[in-house]
């Protein structure tokens, strides 16, 4: 089992940075990104650039990111990503990417996309010979894929991108690599930064960032019970209840709680200390997570639960043991928005105030 992987174990990256809960009406929220069709807004968001609107920031630019530095000599035309979410930050500033990755894990229509991308690729004229082309990346990253694209940038900001795949996508075009401190470790604020840098629209990838915050602080709000509230991302393995994986401080997952004003625990701050973006903890150590209020997991919304609370050593945890937990179905259209995007956010974020307030509403 990869915790590198995209989306294709519970475990996986993606996975690991994208969670819901569904079954909840969304709310009627303000816009960030191309955004949901259920709302009712615009592909992209109010200040954003159309497709082809030439770049606002001049040229050339440079990036510095965990393998050096890439100078974009002139305003790409061609955008192809890899890793996660990098295609929606590139669909909210209203262009469409020549490529990107597979999604594979939660609800993915025929082409590959899940739902808020695919809604932003179609309402930016993406059909037919114009439909993005889509690559396989469980295994690894698909450079021969990528190269066929005829790309004039690759963004992999959210991604594990080696140094050694770094060097080899360098050769196909400039390639930004994950600019955060580890693998994996990119916010949506942080790909929708470099990537409206490297695109050369600074201001609106801002506008973007700013329509999100608020769209954020309108969910949340609907429910005062969540305040001043922690919360932590798990995950539970049902065949193998002899470990728990916690999502670290590193991870987008429970940056985006921090988003929603929860707090960090002090325990899963600490076992942050020195991890990746997640970390395997033994069960007989689980109540080490005496200050989690709520915890975020995903599986079978019906029987996790129940089995969490019947294992002598898991129940220890106070959450576990009076329901405070918030189990977002696997393969469902939610599954893959607690690792938020631009475009995940508007579409999702109402659903999972909803979930992380039924959660606390088992708090005496």
């Amino acid at each position: 089992m990869s915790h590198r992987s995209p989306l294709t174990t519970p475990l996986s990256r993606r996975h690991i940075l994208s969670t819901a809960l569904g079954g909840t009406a969304l709310l009627a929220l303000s816009a960030c990104g191309a955004t949901d069709s259920s709302s009712g807004s615009s592909a992209s968001p109010s200040g954003s650039p159309a497709s082809g609107t030439a770049p606002t920031d001049s040229f050339p630019v440079s990036i510095t990111h965990a393998w050096g530095s890439t100078t974009i000599p002139k305003a790409p035309t061609r955008i192809a990503t890899t890793g996660w979410s990098g295609e929606d930050a590139v669909l909210a500033l209203g262009v469409l990417p020549v490529g990107m990755p597979r999604a594979n894990y939660g609800q993915v229509d025929k082409n590959g996309m899940l739902a808020w991308t695919a809604r932003a690729v179609t309402k930016l004229g993406g059909t037919g010979d114009k439909l993005p082309k889509v690559y396989d990346e469980t295994d690894s990253i698909n450079t021969e894929a990528i190269s066929d694209t005829e790309p004039d940038l690759i963004l992999g900001i959210s991604s594990g991108v080696t140094k050694e795949q770094y060097a080899t996508l360098s050769e196909i075009a400039p390639t930004i690599p994950y600019t955060s401190k580890i693998p994996w470790g990119a916010t949506w604020r942080d790909v929708m930064r470099v990537t409206a840098k490297a695109m050369g629209h600074t201001s609106a990838g801002e506008k973007v960032i700013a329509d999100c915050e608020r769209t954020m602080v309108s969910a949340i709000a609907k429910y005062k019970g969540l305040k001043g509230r922690s919360a932590a991302v798990m995950w539970f393995d049902p065949k193998k209840l002899s470990t728990l994986t916690i999502y670290t401080t590193g991870d987008a997952r429970p940056a985006y709680l921090t988003d929603l004003g929860f707090t960090t625990p002090a325990s899963v701050a600490k076992q942050s200390q020195g991890a990746a973006f997640y970390k395997e903890i033994s069960a007989e150590n689980a109540d080490i997570f005496s200050d989690v209020d709520i915890i975020v997991s995903y599986g079978d919304p019906k029987t996790l639960l129940p089995l969490l609370q019947k294992d002598p050593l898991i129940s220890r945890i106070p959450a576990v043991k009076r329901g405070s937990v918030a189990v977002i179905e696997d393969n469902s259209e939610l599954a893959s928005a607690v690792s938020p995007s631009v475009l995940s956010i508007p579409s999702q974020v109402g659903p999972y105030a909803a979930a992380l307030a039924r959660a606390a509403g088992k708090l005496s």
